[in-house]
């Protein structure tokens, strides 16, 4: 795209527009019939270059019966008044994610043009230029359901208008069985094997490629989600540009060959409420009997709690399951892994960007949400990371990102007891990544794309799950879909072979490509010990203490090294001989010496284990009679309290009755003080004599006695 960039506007978009046939002198718009759009994209190209070229819709609305004529409408009327600029600029760009490689093919076809009109190029962008002037209702849109649509544009030279031909898709029918026939054939049992001959034969082994697909493309797109049912891959939703998608869309295995579903809507919803389901991205989906599940994701419908939805892929029709307990909180970029009869939720991140790290478990036979404090030290919160389950016991979790890194940690949580552990990966460790796709065949886990906030990674690297190696089967080199984020990954057999196929994703360019990676056959591997940390340190020492070290020249073992592997294997004087009689016979030997110990070492650790039972059981009973005996008398304490209460009120009590006592006592004390005071003030008075004191008695006040009838 190096010369379309150095191109200036509005050169450039006349160019663009001529490519993309909106011009009508040009030979390249002859040749250029053939590109194929979506019917998204060609109405927004259609509403762009009016709005570029005429400038804001001031045409009358027209009849809604008039479905195309509508669609254009609405299309152009809603960029308003988009300035004409911005309007080219947006023609390009949407252009370019189609066509990234367009003004190449242009330049090619304009070289192979000059011979004809040297000119032409000049007179396509005069005629862009006065065909601005042209009212928009000249445009003519005219739908035809054909079996691979495509763009067309057709001159018209009496009415001088253009006729867009957009492509309609045709309604996938329900067979008499319930299957989706693809290709007007019905899906059978052994269609898994009716893969076209040349696909994957002569593939080498480990590595991408891209088949020939028929039909057209659905489009690009990523945080989607896929799964395989039957010999169909069933790819549902996604995120292109911002823009959440709804649709359904179905890869038969057996033609190669892509068709929309025509969905039916949710039999809760209303007659007329025409929607299946929410545009969303960032959803699981799981496969069970038939079904598609579809649990949480981001949608602009808002919700508290994660919901689940049911695609039945028989009848094309989608349900609302209803679900109890402790639904989660929404969210999407979560994992969803189905063990059993239960989906294992762990992580995601919800509409306000808050990441979480909790595990919940959803019971599939009575739709009940459980969450689960699990123990150890689980994974920190994240999203965009990858899950699966080994063996319907150990969950596998990797990789992942926050807000501000990624991750390339390993945790596995044992669904049994419940509990976290981090074990120590070997191998080739995979560089910290988010947005992979992982998909499990047997005891192997493939990791597939992912970004880590500066470029796509385009290796592919499998996880042994019995030894916990890594290793790297295949690099991508070049700017390729597989080096994407959010890209989905599917695994199936074709022709008798394990076969991945990846499809869409991000790296810069949104994709709706489809590759294809046939994968080598597993070699079987002992188990790796996940579940005793004893038994795996026992391990560890078995290994350390019987290692044989082996020097290999070209693949085969060298002179220096058998002479160094008999010397170590071969007995000493003062050390009893080994019985063995070869090299491979004492191989054998100390690998069962190595089980042996290992036995041996396991059974010392659950002796233990049982001895620490017995203890902590013991423990417990006197904790629990210890505790009953506080009980006891903690409710004595509390009587006790309750009798301290009381006396303390009585003494309260008393005390001020010994105050009243008090006062009492000094007012009769004082009353006693008065009456004897008043008794000797009576004596003294009754002791003096009677006497007259004449005029000066009279003065003092004490007249004389005078008795009557007496008289001196």
């Amino acid at each position: 795209m190096a010369g379309a960039s150095t191109l200036p506007y509005p050169d450039r978009f006349y160019a663009a527009a001529v490519y993309a046939g909106f011009a009508h002198s040009s030979p390249l718009a002859l040749k250029s019939s053939s590109i194929k759009f979506d019917d998204d994209t060609a109405l927004l190209l259609y509403s762009l270059y009016q709005q570029a070229t005429v400038g804001p819709c001031n045409i009358a609305k027209p009849w809604s019966w008039n479905v195309v004529e509508y669609a254009k409408w609405t299309s152009w009327n809603q960029l308003a008044k988009m300035p004409s600029p911005e309007a080219m600029r947006l023609f390009v760009k949407t252009l370019e994610q189609e066509e990234p490689d367009w003004y190449s093919k242009a330049q090619d076809e304009k070289n192979a043009s000059k011979d004809q009109d040297p000119e032409w190029w000049s007179k396509a962008h005069d005629e862009e230029i006065a065909k601005s002037s042209q009212p928009a209702s000249s445009v003519e849109v005219k739908v035809e359901p054909k079996a691979e649509p495509n763009v067309e544009e057709v001159r018209d030279e009496k009415s001088e208008s253009t006729k867009i031909t957009l492509p309609v898709e045709t309604p996938l029918p329900v067979s008499s069985n319930g299957a989706v026939p693809m290709n007007g054939h019905e899906s059978k049992a052994d269609e898994e094997q009716n893969v076209p001959q040349d696909l994957i034969s002569g593939q080498g082994r480990d590595q991408w490629f891209s088949p020939e697909i028929k039909g057209r493309r659905p489009a690009a797109r990523y945080q989607h989600s896929a799964a395989v049912v039957g010999n169909k891959v069933f790819v549902i939703g996604g995120n292109h540009n911002g823009r959440y998608l709804n649709d359904v869309q179905v890869l038969d295995l057996s033609t190669m060959k892509w068709s929309k579903v025509e969905q039916k809507a949710m039999s809760s919803s209303p007659p007329a409420n025409q929607a299946t389901f929410p545009p969303c991205a960032g959803h699981s989906l799981v496969q069970l009997d038939g079904k598609l599940l579809m649990v949480a994701g981001h949608s602009k419908e808002l919700s508290e709690s994660v919901t689940v939805r049911s695609f039945d892929t028989t009848s094309l029709q989608w349900s609302n399951l209803e679900s109890y307990g402790q639904a989660p909180v929404a969210r999407g970029g979560q994992t969803v892994t189905k063990v059993g009869n239960n989906l294992v939720m762990f992580g995601g991140e919800d509409s306000k960007r808050r990441l979480y790290n909790d595990l919940n478990i959803l019971d599939l036979e009575t739709m009940t949400w459980d969450a689960i404090d699990a123990g150890g030290t689980p994974p920190s919160p994240r999203s965009d990371h990858a899950a699966t389950v080994h063996e319907d016991r150990y969950l596998f979790v990797f990789g992942g990102g926050s807000h501000s890194s990624c991750f390339n940690d390993l945790h596995v949580l044992d669904l049994e007891s419940m509990e976290w552990s981090k074990p120590q990966q070997q191998g080739s460790v995979p560089s910290a990544r988010a947005g992979h796709a992982a998909v499990t065949i047997g005891d192997s886990w493939y990791i597939i794309g992912g970004g880590d906030n500066k470029t796509g990674i385009s290796d592919t690297l499998v996880l042994n799950m019995a030894t916990l190696v890594w290793h790297v089967v295949a690099t991508e080199q070049g700017r390729t879909p597989i080096a994407s984020e959010g890209l989905s990954v599917v695994s199936t057999v074709l022709r008798g072979e394990e076969t991945l196929i990846s499809f869409g994703g991000y790296n810069g360019r949104y994709s709706n490509e489809v590759h294809m990676f046939i994968a080598s056959p597993a070699e079987k591997a002992k188990q790796k010990v996940l579940q005793s940390p004893a038994a795996e340190a026992a391990a560890a020492s078995a290994a350390a203490a019987f290692a044989v070290p082996r020097l290999t020249v070209n693949g085969s073992v060298s002179a220096e090294a058998a002479q160094m592997e008999s010397q170590a294997l071969s007995p000493k004087p003062q050390e009893p001989e080994l019985p063995a009689t070869s090299v491979q016979d004492i191989v054998q030997q100390v690998e069962s010496w190595s089980v042996q110990k290992l036995q041996e070492e396991l059974e010392s650790a659950r002796a233990e284990a049982a001895k620490y039972k017995r203890d902590l059981a013991s423990t417990l009973l006197e904790y629990s009679d210890l505790e009953q005996e506080l009980t006891a008398v903690r409710g004595q304490l509390a009587d006790e309290q309750s009798r301290c209460f009381r006396l303390e009120v009585d003494v309260a009590e008393f005390k001020q009755k010994l105050q009243s006592l008090d006062s009492l006592q000094k007012e009769v004390e004082l009353l006693r003080r008065q009456k004897a005071a008043a008794e000797e003030v009576a004596e003294i008075a009754a002791q003096k004599p009677n006497s007259g004191g004449g005029v000066w008695g009279w003065l003092a006040g004490n007249p004389p006695d005078t008795k009557p009838g007496i008289r001196a």
